[in-house]
């Protein structure tokens, strides 16, 4: 593990740094625009662009890097990043923001696209799968680290923005010094829509409904913060919470995902989603009751969207794996455009509190399709599903190739390995 970290340790510090940059800009959009006096469906919007803008540069940036190379890329991308992240206190208004966003969005997405490329050719088939976990906590962290950060000035002046500038600006300082370029990645085409539902309904409505889920909650969050008249030290740990949450449980329903039929593991784990955040509408205004509904809210979000990547490579032979990742990304991306959306007009029309039950109804829906699915197809037998990895949902398709790819090589291997031993057992009782 240490001989692993030490190939790519640059590399995860560069990733965390552009999250603490990332994270901060997201919560103190919702901060900022309720100083502004945006509404609502305004801020909704604003949301929106960035997964219009994340969509969009899983989709060029590989022709963007096949064309000059990953550096040059990387390097143009971080620039106009940082640039659009200060440029926010500076052009305050609704539309002019909602660009920034997308810009910010796409320069995001290919970011991630670069690095993930970068990190999946420093790993081999063994260490796979720890470089991707690694990877993994290192945005989460980054995330939740960023949210302390903002305890550092006053949202309403523009030295936040400035800092998350400057995170970004020298997060690619450890990345571009310890890589070297390494040949254009080559992402398959998404797979057509129906095809992608007929091989899995489950794993695609499941996933658009995420998209949904993840986007309110990342960007709609801090908005129904402020407008509750949360602090913005409050409103930092509620955020903060949301992603603590999915750092905690990843592991437990990880475990459990190898160990039982995965659309039981998703009514369970949307089950509790919805639950929570029934009881956080109920509950008002009171702090640690919001705050543990965040968490659990939250901390089944992340695990879900690793659940419907396993259980969609469950059904899939590993040929399709590939298009499928990128199928799978783009019906996230379209859900996490939608959702904030329909957040954002809701709490517009019915207050601030319409924001749980929006994401409850979500939940609930994912909830009874899968229930629903249990009725239609029978369970995968106890060595079919592939092995779980912890993908976030921030994740670019070739993060989430390399994790179907891993997954199918580790199952592959572990088969082998218990037919290597069953057959060892025959030998040894034979007479």
């Amino acid at each position: 593990m240490v001989k692993m970290l030490a190939q790519v340790w640059a590399l995860l510090l560069g990733i965390v740094l552009i999250m603490l940059g990332n994270g901060m800009h997201f919560t103190l959009i919702g901060l900022r625009g309720g100083i502004e006096g945006f509404s609502s469906a305004e801020l909704a919007v604003v949301t929106s662009g960035y997964f219009m803008g994340f969509l969009s540069g899983a989709r060029f940036t590989p022709l963007l890097i096949r064309r000059v190379g990953h550096v040059r890329v990387f390097a143009a991308l971080g620039s106009f990043m940082s640039a659009g992240l200060i440029s926010f206190p500076l052009l305050t208004d609704p539309w002019a923001w909602t660009l920034l966003r997308v810009l910010v969005g796409f320069c995001m997405s290919g970011i991630y696209v670069v690095a993930e490329s970068w990190l999946n050719d420093a790993s081999t088939n063994d260490t796979r799968g720890k470089v991707l976990s690694a990877y993994m906590i290192a945005q989460t962290l980054g995330i939740i680290g960023a949210q302390g950060l903002l305890s550092l000035g006053d949202a309403a002046t523009s030295v936040l923005f400035i800092g998350a500038s400057i995170l970004v600006s020298i997060s690619f300082a450890p990345i571009l010094l310890s890589v070297s370029p390494v040949p254009a990645v080559n992402v398959a085409p998404p797979m057509p829509l129906k095809r992608l539902l007929a091989g899995s309904p489950l794993g695609t409505v499941g996933i658009f409904l995420l998209g949904s889920i993840y986007a309110t909650q990342a960007g709609m969050g801090a908005v129904f913060g402020s407008q509750i008249g949360l602090t913005a030290a409050q409103i930092a740990l509620f955020v903060a919470m949301l992603f603590a949450g999915a750092l905690v449980l990843q592991y437990p329903i990880g475990w459990l995902s190898d160990r039982m039929d995965r659309r039981r593991l998703i009514f369970g784990a949307s089950g509790v989603g919805t639950v929570s955040c029934v009881l956080a509408w109920l509950v008002g205004h009171d702090l640690w009751a919001l705050m543990a509904a965040a968490f659990l809210a939250g901390g089944v979000t992340t695990p879900l969207y690793a659940l419907f990547l396993a259980y969609t490579n469950d059904a899939l032979s590993p040929e399709d794996m590939p298009a499928a990742s990128g199928g799978l990304v783009f019906t996230f991306g379209l859900g996490a455009i939608i959702g904030p959306l329909v957040t954002g007009w809701a709490m517009e029309g019915y207050g601030p509190f319409a924001f749980w039950p929006v994401l409850g109804a979500t939940f609930l829906v994912v909830t009874l399709y899968a229930l629903y699915c249990m009725t239609q197809r029978a369970p995968a037998s106890a060595h079919d599903p592939e092995s779980y990895l912890g993908v976030v949902p921030t994740a670019s398709p070739v993060a989430v190739e390399a994790a179907g790819l891993w997954a199918v090589e580790h199952a592959e291997a572990e088969h082998a390995e218990a037919a290597y031993a069953q057959q060892a057992g025959s030998d040894d009782i034979k007479p």
